[in-house]
C-alpha cells in the first residue's frame, strides 16, 4: 500500500487531499473508509459522514468485484465539501455497482443484491460522474455541505485527469464534470435579478404620487411558471374596487399588466401609463437579456453534448447516451427507436425524470394502434419529419437521419409545466441531427472493426497441426486499436520432403495495405515451397515481389525447416531475414538466442539471409516472437530481448502451450496500457519422450 498526502491551497481555500493505492481484496472498502473519515475529521465534515461512507464503499466493492486491479482511491475535501474518486486498471467499461453493504462491514460477500449502486451515488451525491484515462477508469461522486451552492463546473476533476492522461502519454477523453453537468439542469442564470427592485420603487413612488391604497405589477415570461407578481405595494387590490389597469407593452412571450387600487382622475392614469411605458422598457431589456443568456447556454449545451457524443464510438453507448444529455433538460421523458432492415422500430434506449415511471413509459412505447405511440413514430421516421405526440405521451418525435440514412427517431415529452417553445425545438431538432451523426459513425466504425477481424483471422491459420514429436503452439494480441489490422502474422507449411516449415514474419506498418503486404508474403511462400523451392530462392524471389511490388512496405521474416534428425533430435534449418533472433530454451533449463540476422526484404535488390543450423534434443523449445513483444513499453521502459529470454527460462521442460500462454501473459502484464504493436508469439517444441 502506497499513499501520500498534504493541504494545499486552493484559490483561498485549504483543501485536504489524500490518495492511497489498495489493493484488490475484502480489506479494501475499510480501508477506503478509514481514509475517508480521516479526511471528513480533518476538514470538519462530519455532517457528510454517512452518505460518504455508503457511497465509497459501493465504489470499492464494485471495482473489487469486477475489476480485480489495484485501485487509486482519491480523497479530497474542502471548506464546500467532499470529492471521492476510486480508479482500477482493468480495460473495458465501469460495470454495473452493486448494494447492500454496510457501513461498518469489510466484508464484501455480504452484498444482497446488484444493479442498484449508481442509484444510490445519484440520489446522495451532488454530482457524479466517470472518468476514462489510457491507464483504466475511475467513477467520483461530490457531496456538498448543507447551504452551499455547487459550482456550475467542476475543474478540480477535470484537472486532476487531464494531468494523468497528459502524464500517461494520452488525449484527455470527455470528462466525467462535463457528462454530469449536460445530466443536470443548470443553476438560474438569474439569481441576483434587479427588475424585482427596479419594479418595486416604481411602483411604490406611482402610488404614493396618486394616493393609491395599493398595487401590484404581474408579468408573465412564458417560461411556464404562469402569472406572477413582481411587484406589491401596500394592500392586495380587490375586484369591485375603482382599479387602474394598464396593459405592459411588451414582446412576446412577455406578457403582463400594472395595476392601481386608485379612483381613476385626470392625472392617476397618465401617471400609470408613464410608469407602465418605463418598465415596459426595462422588461423588453430584461427578455432580450435572457433570450441571449438563453441562446448562449443551448450554444454551450449543443457543443459540449456533440464533444461528448463524438467520443463514442460504440452503438449502444451512444444510443443510451442521448436520453440523458435530453432528460430532464429538455423533457420529462425522452425515448430512442432505431429501424431494422425492413424498417421496423426498436426501442434502443429510454429515460424518464422520475425513475419509477420508467415502467409504464416503456408499455405506452410499445402500445400499438392507429393512434399510438409506435403509429407516430413510424409515420415521423417514414416521412423523415417531425410529429407531435398527443394525449399522455405528448411532446413530439424528430427523426434520426445521418448521410441521408434514417436511423430511427428521437422522441421526446413536454416538460412538466410547459410545453416547448421554439428555441428549444430547434435544439432538440440539432441535437437528433448530431444524435444521428454519432450512430451513424458508431456503426461505420463497428462494422470496420468486424472487416478487420475478419480480415486479421483469414492472415493467421485457424489451427496449427498436430505432427508426432513436434509441438507447435502460437499466441497473437492485436494491436489496442481493433479497427485495425496489423502486419504480424505466423504460419506452419508442410514441405515436399516431410519436414514443416514455420513462418513468422512482421509488415511494416498496419491497415489494409499491410494486410495486402501479408497476404501477399504468405501465398508466395506456400506457393514456393509447394514447388519444391529451396529456401534460400523463396526468400530471394519473394524480395524481387515486394521490390517490384514498390509501395515501401517491407518484412522481416523467420523461416525454420524442422525435421527428424539422428536419435530423439529435431533438425532446424534458420533462415533470418531482418527478424529478431529466436529464443533457443533447452529442455534442462537455460535459454540464449540463436541464428544470425541477415536483410530485410523488399528494400534492397540483393539479399543476405545466413542459414543457422539446429538440432533440438528432447524438451527444447524454439521461441519465435515480434518486435511487438520486445518493444511492448511501460512509460519509457522497453520490455527487451532480454527480459524475454530471462522470462523464458523458468519455463523449460513445460510443453509449447504453455510456453506460448505464459510469455503472451508476461509480455501483456509489464504495462497495464493496450499492446500498441501487434504480439505473435510462435513456439516449436521436440515433444519426444
Amino acid at each position: 500500500m502506497s499513499a501520500e498526502a498534504g493541504p494545499t491551497g486552493n484559490g483561498g481555500r485549504d483543501e485536504h487531499v489524500r490518495r492511497v493505492r489498495l489493493p484488490a481484496d475484502r480489506r479494501t472498502p475499510a480501508a477506503a473508509r478509514a481514509l475517508v473519515r480521516s479526511v471528513l475529521a480533518e476538514a470538519d465534515l462530519d455532517e457528510l459522514a454517512n452518505e460518504a461512507l455508503l457511497l465509497t464503499t459501493e465504489l470499492t466493492t464494485n471495482a473489487v468485484e469486477h475489476a480485480r486491479t489495484e485501485l487509486d482511491i482519491e480523497v479530497a475535501a474542502d471548506g464546500t465539501g467532499l470529492t471521492v474518486t476510486v480508479t482500477d486498471f482493468a480495460s473495458g467499461p465501469v460495470e454495473e455497482l452493486v448494494v447492500g453493504v454496510r457501513n461498518d462491514t469489510s466484508d464484501i460477500t455480504e452484498v444482497a443484491e446488484r444493479g442498484r449502486g449508481l442509484l444510490l451515488v445519484d440520489h446522495f451525491a451532488s454530482r457524479w460522474g466517470t472518468t476514462y484515462l489510457r491507464t483504466g477508469k475511475g467513477v467520483w461522486f461530490r457531496l456538498d455541505r448543507a447551504g452551499t451552492v455547487p459550482p456550475t463546473r467542476v475543474t478540480a476533476i477535470d484537472d486532476r485527469a487531464a494531468r494523468r492522461t497528459r502524464a500517461e502519454g494520452g488525449e484527455a477523453t470527455p470528462s466525467a464534470a462535463a457528462m454530469s453537468e449536460l445530466m443536470q439542469t443548470v443553476p438560474d442564470p438569474y439569481a441576483d435579478d434587479p427588475l424585482p427592485e427596479f419594479a418595486t420603487d416604481l411602483l411604490t413612488r406611482l402610488a404614493e404620487m396618486v394616493g393609491a391604497a395599493g398595487g401590484v405589477v404581474r408579468l408573465d415570461r412564458g417560461d411556464g411558471q404562469g402569472v406572477q407578481p413582481l411587484a406589491r405595494y401596500g394592500r392586495q387590490p380587490r375586484e369591485g374596487n375603482d382599479l387602474i389597469r394598464v396593459p405592459l407593452a411588451v414582446h412576446r412571450p412577455y406578457a403582463g399588466e400594472l395595476e392601481l387600487d386608485a379612483a381613476p382622475s385626470a392625472y392617476a392614469r397618465p401617471l400609470a401609463v408613464l410608469a407602465a411605458e418605463r418598465l415596459s422598457l426595462h422588461l423588453e431589456n430584461d427578455r432580450l437579456r435572457r433570450a441571449d443568456i438563453r441562446r448562449s447556454a443551448w450554444l454551450t449545451f449543443l457543443a459540449e453534448a456533440s464533444e461528448l457524443l463524438a467520443q463514442s464510438l460504440d452503438v449502444e453507448l451512444t444510443m443510451a447516451l442521448v436520453p440523458q444529455l435530453v432528460v430532464p433538460r429538455l423533457g420529462q421523458w425522452c425515448a430512442v427507436h432505431t429501424t431494422d432492415e425492413w424498417g421496423r422500430l426498436r426501442l434502443a434506449a429510454a429515460s424518464h425524470a422520475d425513475e419509477s415511471m420508467l415502467p409504464q413509459l416503456h408499455r405506452q412505447l410499445a402500445e400499438t394502434g392507429p393512434d399510438s405511440v409506435q403509429a407516430r413514430l413510424r409515420e415521423a421516421s417514414r416521412s423523415a419529419s417531425q410529429m407531435p405526440l398527443s394525449g399522455p405521451m405528448e411532446g413530439f418525435a424528430v427523426p434520426l437521419v445521418a448521410r441521408g440514412q434514417r436511423l430511427g427517431t428521437l422522441a421526446v415529452g413536454r416538460h412538466q409545466r410547459h410545453r416547448h417553445d421554439a428555441d428549444e425545438v430547434s435544439v432538440l431538432e440539432d441535437v437528433a441531427r448530431r444524435a444521428a451523426l454519432a450512430i451513424e459513425n458508431a456503426r461505420i466504425h463497428a462494422e470496420r472493426r468486424r472487416v478487420a477481424q475478419t480480415l486479421q483471422k483469414s492472415l493467421l491459420p485457424p489451427v496449427l497441426p498436430v505432427v508426432e514429436g513436434i509441438g507447435f503452439a502460437a499466441e497473437y494480441v492485436p494491436t489496442g486499436d481493433d479497427a485495425e489490422v496489423g502486419g504480424d502474422f505466423y504460419d506452419v507449411v508442410p514441405l515436399p520432403d516431410g519436414r514443416w516449415l514455420v513462418v513468422v514474419g512482421d509488415v511494416s506498418g498496419k491497415g489494409v495495405q499491410a494486410a495486402a503486404v501479408t497476404g501477399l508474403v504468405r501465398d508466395v511462400i506456400r506457393v514456393l515451397v509447394g514447388d519444391g523451392k529451396p529456401l534460400p530462392e523463396v526468400l530471394g524471389r519473394l524480395n524481387e515481389t515486394l521490390v517490384e511490388r514498390g509501395g515501401g512496405r517491407y518484412c522481416t521474416l523467420a523461416l525454420a525447416a524442422v525435421g527428424p534428425g539422428e536419435g530423439q533430435f529435431l533438425d532446424v534449418s534458420l533462415h533470418l531475414a531482418g527478424h529478431d533472433r529466436p529464443v533457443l530454451l533447452r529442455g534442462a533449463g537455460g535459454a540464449s538466442f540463436v541464428g544470425t540476422g541477415g536483410t530485410a526484404l523488399g528494400l534492397l535488390d540483393s539479399i543476405a539471409t545466413p542459414t543457422a543450423e539446429l538440432a533440438l534434443g528432447p524438451g527444447d523449445a524454439l521461441i519465435f516472437y515480434t518486435d511487438g513483444v520486445t518493444e511492448r513499453r511501460r512509460g519509457r521502459e522497453l520490455f527487451g530481448t532480454e527480459r524475454l529470454r530471462e522470462s523464458a527460462v523458468p519455463l523449460a521442460g513445460y510443453s509449447a502451450d504453455v510456453v506460448a500462454a505464459r510469455l503472451r501473459a508476461t509480455t501483456i502484464g509489464f504495462s497495464v496500457e493496450p499492446p500498441r504493436d501487434d504480439i505473435a508469439v510462435l513456439v516449436l517444441r521436440n515433444d519426444a519422450l
